[in-house]
């Protein structure tokens, strides 16, 4: 049985989403969870355009990543190829195609203040504004995760591919961390998702 893209979208989203789809002519792929991305859009060789969006992601952050690629789509299309990918074109795009969704029948309210001044300058991913991130993440069906911000300093990790690290010092933003095979430095994102081990 096939899952319709709507399926994954806040109820009151999928009337303007349909519209978009529609105009737009865009084929949209539902993936398995990839880690290293949320979702994304590339030009096909037979002149469509597909987009990709994981299905394990909730409702609310499956729609902000469809807008995402949508946006990727519409801008290229506006502006041409040359652009940068998460530019101004890019940016202004998104802002603007966001804008008549963050309405408290789509987003939860204790989302919609975070999302507002997440857009007033979108990043290339959500998730490197970290508490969007982590107000999107309280409505995982999965709740059972350990960010790297949670640890204590000099904590052993271990990421999805089985590399080892240890927690470092807070610089301005992100997180020093020491992987302990090769002893390189590595700067990560406060809400990765890690796995702790036990020492």
């Amino acid at each position: 049985m096939k899952i319709s893209l709507f399926e994954y979208i806040p109820l009151a989203a999928q009337p303007q989403i349909k519209a978009l789809m529609t105009q737009d002519n865009l084929v949209v792929k539902i993936k398995k969870e990839r880690k290293t991305k949320h979702g994304d859009y590339k030009s096909l060789p037979n002149g469509k355009h597909q987009i990709t969006v994981n299905a394990n992601l909730n409702s609310y952050r499956f729609l902000v990543t469809l807008l995402h690629e949508i946006a990727h789509f519409e801008a290229y299309k506006k502006y041409g190829y040359t652009i940068k990918p998460h530019g101004a074109e890019w940016k202004s795009t998104f802002q603007h195609l966001i804008l008549p969704f963050l309405r408290p029948d789509v987003f939860p309210s204790s989302i919609l203040p975070l999302l507002a001044n997440h857009f007033k300058n979108p990043k290339a991913s959500s998730d490197t504004d970290i508490h969007l991130a982590l107000a999107l993440k309280q409505f995982d069906k999965n709740q059972d995760k350990t960010y790297v911000f949670e640890l204590p300093l000099g904590a052993s990790f271990k990421l999805y591919n089985g590399r080892i690290f240890k927690k470092g010092i807070k610089r301005r933003k992100r997180i020093e961390c020491m992987e302990l095979n090769s002893g390189r430095l590595y700067l990560f994102n406060p809400n990765a998702e890690v796995e702790l081990i036990d020492e």
